[in-house]
């Protein structure tokens, strides 16, 4: 008998794949977390029945999260990574000779534990020396530093359980006092199609707190309506001139960080100021 596991993204649409195995299935203190083995995508994290990260699509995601911040900002020593307990941004930034530090804080421990069990290339970064996992809350730790960062990437789940509070602006009032005087931060912001509220609004308070504030997108395409929104909001860089600094990746290069600006008209008119 076929299994089949379906995200229902919203309550008139799904997406859905065929089940080779279940590696593990439990419930943590904050969420509901399942590692599936699937015929199309390889392995699955799925937290609270949402897929957050696949075997076969990782990369773009976490590369368009990752690079646009450390190709503009000239010297990024200092590292914070909000959620990401996959790991795959934390890789991404350590591709960086510049980074010093990566400080990653993710509030479920069984995330990253998971992470290393079953997504081993997706986690590969857990083992570098340069990096500080913290267990806690991303919300209070950033309120608890002041000028300590370079870059900080906040890689959260969808704006429901543990991670809504990542969306509102007090939390990007205590990014924007987190980071150094020239500092840059990107934050995943859903989906254009089925978020453009949300988009909207976090736009508006990140343009209230940072001195620049670009929208960009990617394709994903386990992500709902397979094209992805990220913010970034900058006190001193445009997040748009790309410093070309070598790197190897898969979906990202050069004219990719120019495209990725280049926004269809329906999301200008979610970004557009008022």
């Amino acid at each position: 008998m076929e299994l089949w596991y379906t995200e229902k993204q919203t309550p008139y649409l799904g997406i859905t794949c065929l089940v080779r195995e279940t590696l593990c299935h439990y419930q943590t203190r904050y969420q509901d977390l399942a590692v599936l083995d699937t015929v199309q995508f390889g392995r699955i994290l799925v937290l609270d029945g949402m897929v957050m990260t696949t075997e076969k699509d990782e990369f773009i995601y976490h590369e368009m999260l990752a690079h646009i911040a450390m190709q503009s900002h000239p010297q990024p020593q200092h590292v914070l990574i909000v959620g990401g307990g996959d790991g795959g941004v934390l890789r991404e930034v350590l591709k960086y000779d510049s980074v010093e530090k990566a400080t990653l804080v993710e509030i479920d421990a069984e995330v990253i534990a998971a992470a290393k069990k079953y997504l081993p290339s997706i986690a590969v970064g857990f083992a570098d020396p340069r990096v500080t996992v913290l267990v806690a809350d991303g919300m209070e730790h950033v309120k608890q530093v002041v000028g300590e960062y370079d870059v900080i990437l906040v890689d959260s789940t969808e704006p429901v359980g543990p991670g809504a509070r990542l969306f509102s602006t007090e939390f990007y009032q205590n990014v924007y006092r987190a980071l150094k005087k020239d500092g840059l931060a990107v934050a995943q912001t859903e989906s254009p199609f089925y978020n453009d509220d949300l988009i909207a609004d976090v736009t508006a308070s990140l343009r209230r707190i940072f001195p620049l504030t670009k929208l960009y997108l990617a394709n994903v395409p386990t992500y709902p309506g397979g094209l992805w929104s990220f913010t970034a909001a900058s006190k001193c860089y445009d997040p748009q001139h790309c410093l070309k600094k070598p790197l190897q990746a898969k979906y990202y290069n050069y004219d990719v960080h120019a495209a990725c600006f280049a926004l269809p008209g329906f999301v200008r008119e979610l970004v557009a100021v008022k």
